[in-house]
């Protein structure tokens, strides 16, 4: 894998090369715009074996698509079909662990700020409960794929009924600059972390991530500077057998098949 640096507040990670595949002539422009903002090369298809992955530009979508041997096909983001619908539809409503660790017995649409958004899926679950959800992403790159989901989003009724944002940027330097007026009743973090073993990339979203952002080595600083700002609780999401972070025990834990909600409660 071809890797550049890159520095998030003090700490060094190592990032793939990118590039947006050129592609037919009526997307030409969208694509050298989205080039221009992103700062990537636009390629031609023969020389896509000399990134990690490659920026696709569609005409019902972006999508990201992972470069080398037993790569998964493109991922893109859509939050009206597919996944996100299901889950929606079917994923318990209040009745999730999700909606319990955010505290929706007690709290009334509270404004949650999600410290790592990746690819909005859990965002989306949030804003659809009634929660007013601030999304912060610190790679641009993966924020355009969740940015053109929401603007392909918002044609429709039912979505512009919803609250959630995005905005692009590092998310200590984003708590650090926090006015008391905007502290948000709940912080939310789902943190990722070296894997073990090759099972846990199966995943093809998961693998995405890895490759475009890496890991969040940050994560512990993140929970120690939410303790400051956030109004009522902090949820951390973690695999079930992952240790605590920061190895500080939740005061409430809810626990499901393959990860677990550590819940932090910072009434003032």
């Amino acid at each position: 894998m071809m890797l550049h640096h890159t520095i998030v507040k003090g700490i060094e990670l190592m990032l793939p090369k990118i590039a947006i595949l050129k592609p037919a002539a009526a997307l030409f422009e969208k694509a050298l715009t989205l080039s221009e903002r992103l700062t990537l090369p636009l390629i031609e298809a023969t020389d896509q074996h000399l990134y990690s992955a490659i920026f696709l530009v569609r005409a019902e979508h972006l999508a990201i698509q992972i470069i080398g041997t037993q790569a998964p096909g493109p991922v893109s983001v859509d939050f009206l079909a597919g996944k996100a619908a299901h889950r929606r539809k079917y994923g318990g409503g209040k009745g999730q662990l999700l909606a319990k660790a955010i505290g929706l017995g007690s709290l009334k649409a509270p404004h949650v700020l999600d410290l790592t958004a990746g690819l909005g899926q859990d965002a989306f679950v949030m804003a659809c409960l009634g929660c007013k959800v601030q999304m912060l992403e610190r790679s641009p790159i993966i924020a355009a794929l969740v940015q053109d989901a929401l603007d392909r989003a918002a044609e429709e009724p039912d979505f512009r009924d919803l609250t959630l944002q995005l905005t692009v940027d590092d998310s200590q330097h984003y708590l650090q600059h926090l006015l008391p007026a905007n502290f948000p009743e709940v912080i939310y973090i789902d943190p990722m972390f070296p894997t073990r073993t090759k099972s846990a990339l199966v995943k093809k979203e998961m693998r995405v991530l890895r490759t475009v952002v890496g890991e969040d080595p940050d994560a512990e600083i993140l929970l120690t500077l939410s303790r400051k700002i956030a109004k009522k609780r902090i949820v951390v999401k973690r695999p079930r057998l992952a240790p605590y972070l920061d190895n500080h025990k939740p005061d409430i834990l809810y626990q499901g098949q393959s990860s677990r909600f550590d819940v932090y409660i910072t009434v003032k």
